[in-house]
């Protein structure tokens, strides 16, 4: 694992897949690796009264009920459609469900504008066709049709992003179960035909804010049941995701630095004081173009323990941290530096003066990096 950049779930976690395959005793549905009960324990770590011998990590941070909700779906004949914002953890929900799954998450098919039936169907090997002619040892399979034949589960992002005519090649997989293929030849059995086997399903994820870039039909939107990830809004639960997500990087970059309480703390106020004031801004003008979310939060720490490791002193300073706040959310000039400025004069300036602390160097550095972008 250690030659790869990003290891899926089911590699990272694989010697706690195996362990909590060996000692589950519980209903599987289909062809699922681990019962609906360790599917849910796998994802949202373990607890005292579980009476395991290890404890297993908390991997994603929300509300048990959308996982539970989620698994639900998966066990039945329908699609699960993960909607919400940018960075509220979409996409790492599905990839920790199909692992725990099917023990493979990589089945994937990303949705954009040229995202065509293809990526979700099959296509073909060119040179092979011209030298024996179509056949199924010709035809390339999508992602998806991998999950169908294997009986596993297939992942689509962003869905909203892909056009109608994919869309509706969607409904036809989830609806009917199975894909045709007209270029060969029946010969008397179903050999054109590509048959899903059980436990077959699809995790989709639409972000919301994408609402009125390609809507969903609502004979697409009857294949799927909707889970809602909303933003995380409780300081103590985002700090345990951006904790987590912190101590992840310094891991995998082989880091030793140390993040002070009191840093995450001004970063997570940070964050909560934007988002604030955008809910209160008259027009898209007077609030940062960012989303603000969890995600990006950790965005701004990795930059700024990255920028410490390399070339500041081996320690977080709250001056590196405010200098990545600004670097990585400033993405129109001069509308958020402004924005960033008043910040700091109407709040942080204030805040120093009241609390001191990291807040009076956390204002140095925001300043200095707006006058560096300015």
């Amino acid at each position: 694992m250690s030659d790869l950049l990003r290891a899926p779930a089911e590699i990272k976690y694989a010697e706690e897949l195996d362990w909590l395959e060996s000692i589950d005793d519980g209903p599987k549905p289909f062809s699922w690796r681990l019962s609906p009960k360790m599917v849910r324990l796998f994802i949202l770590g373990s607890e005292r009264a579980d009476g395991l011998d290890r404890e297993v990590s908390q991997k994603w941070f929300g509300d048990r009920s959308f996982v539970e909700r989620s698994i639900v779906t998966l066990a039945s004949d329908r699609g699960l459609l993960l909607i919400g914002d940018p960075g509220t953890g979409k996409s790492w929900l599905a990839e920790l469900l199909s692992a725990a799954i099917s023990r493979n998450s990589t089945l994937v098919v990303q949705g954009t504008a040229g995202t065509t039936e293809d990526h979700i169907k099959y296509s073909w090997n060119v040179s092979m066709v011209i030298a024996k002619g179509q056949s199924r040892e010709s035809m390339i399979p999508s992602p998806i049709m991998t999950a169908m034949e294997a009986g596993s589960i297939g992942r689509f992002e962003e869905l909203t992003r892909s056009t109608s005519d994919v869309q509706d090649a969607l409904i036809s997989i989830l609806s009917e179960k199975y894909i045709s293929v007209p270029e060969l030849e029946s010969g008397g059995g179903d050999d054109n035909i590509v048959f899903a086997k059980p436990g077959f399903s699809v995790i989709a994820t639409a972000n919301s804010r994408d609402r009125g870039v390609n809507d969903l039909s609502s004979a697409l939107k009857r294949r799927f049941n909707f889970v809602r990830i909303p933003v995380v809004t409780n300081k103590k639960s985002e700090a345990e995701i951006v904790r987590f997500r912190t101590e992840e990087l310094l891991r995998r970059h082989r880091i030793e630095l140390d993040v002070p309480p009191t840093l995450l703390d001004v970063l997570l106020r940070s964050f909560a004081d934007l988002r604030a004031s955008a809910a209160a801004a008259g027009s898209d003008d007077e609030k940062l173009e960012s989303a603000l979310s969890t995600a990006e939060q950790i965005g701004v720490l990795e930059d700024a323990v990255l920028h410490s490791n390399f070339f500041g002193e081996r320690a977080l300073t709250a001056r590196t941290l405010a200098s990545s706040l600004v670097g990585s959310l400033t993405r129109r000039e001069p509308e958020d530096l402004a924005i960033f400025n008043k910040y700091l004069h109407g709040v942080v300036e204030p805040r120093s003066k009241e609390e001191g602390g990291s807040w009076p160097e956390f204002l140095e550095g925001g300043r200095d990096a707006i006058a560096t972008l300015s």
